[in-house]
């Protein structure tokens, strides 16, 4: 219900290029991986710091957490029916020897690059789907005197029908701000927030428009929440060319409800913005260029339009 959410896997994003960023710092992999380096790993950490600057405004508490959400701690919020087809689990073999060794046999006459399993132990772990999903279930049972502000980034995983260079990635980096409170209080953070980014974007002279959007549920017609998203919009996308870049996403309830986290007396509301680091480096470099002696500092925008 959060993050920057792709577009509906198998549709081909068309109409802007991907431009050539090898010479900048860029190492593709097909099966949905960026690996960065040099002039575009620096553009990425300034971005990043853009972020954290709109984070500032709110003192955001900053949480590092793992790669992986134990798949129990998703069933309150029903995430694998809602969204099995982007799922990507974690897995190990069977640790009985007689496993193992039938495990090692059968690489010997595996093709190249292929793994052939064995018996797997049950899985139990998903690999982050988006970053703030870890903030609910980091503070499960909380009763909040005050809103929370939290800011976290992780590394999230999402499977699709296609792959492109930073446009659409199996793995990929998202920075988000949360906010825990009552409706009302996380109505104000996610207009502010709306705004900052705004700001920044026009600072970066990157052309967006705010569209209502909808979670990519793997069968929208049997899902309430997806109807309850057309009829009352409550994920709205930057949305540059036809890539979004970031979302503002209000949760209502939901979370608060799932985790018990309560705020005056009621189950919290709960709302985030999440920008998609690795969609921004396509943007700014398909606006601005692949020299990076011509790419905007982004720590100097975002001190410019005053976001923090």
């Amino acid at each position: 219900m959060s993050g920057a959410t792709p577009a509906s896997a198998g549709t081909q994003d068309a109409g802007i290029a991907a431009p050539d960023l090898s010479a900048a710092g860029l190492r593709w992999d097909t099966r949905g991986h960026s690996t960065l380096s040099g002039p575009l790993l620096e553009l990425a950490a300034g971005l990043d710091d853009a972020f954290l600057s709109i984070a500032s405004r709110w003192t955001a508490q900053p949480e590092e957490h793992p790669a992986l959400l134990a798949a129990g701690d998703l069933e309150p919020v029903d995430y694998l029916t809602s969204f099995p087809h982007l799922a990507t689990f974690a897995v190990c073999l069977a640790p009985e020897e007689d496993n193992l060794r039938e495990f090692v046999a059968a690489q010997q006459a595996s093709a190249a690059g292929v793994v052939r399993l064995a018996r797997l132990a049950p899985p139990m772990d998903v690999l982050t789907p988006a970053a703030c999903y870890h903030v609910y279930v980091h503070h499960r049972g909380e009763v909040l005197s005050a809103p929370r502000y939290v800011t976290t980034r992780n590394t999230c995983f999402r499977r699709e029908a296609f792959y492109e260079p930073l446009r659409r990635q199996w793995s990929f980096q998202m920075r988000e701000i949360v906010c825990i409170g009552t409706r009302d209080e996380v109505a104000e953070f996610l207009a502010t927030a709306r705004a900052a980014a705004d700001r920044l974007m026009g600072e970066l002279d990157l052309p967006i428009r705010w569209e209502a959007a909808t979670d990519p549920f793997f069968n929208p017609a049997a899902n309430p929440r997806y109807l309850a998203q057309r009829l009352q919009p409550t994920k709205h996308e930057a949305v540059y060319g036809d890539l979004a870049l970031a979302s503002v996403n209000l949760h209502e309830d939901h979370f608060g409800t799932a985790y018990a986290i309560s705020r005056a007396g009621r189950a919290a509301t709960t709302g985030c913005v999440a920008f998609g680091i690795d969609r921004w480096l396509y943007a700014l470099t398909n606006r601005w260029g692949t020299d990076p002696a011509d790419w905007p500092d982004v720590r100097a925008a975002a001190e410019r339009c005053g976001v923090s």
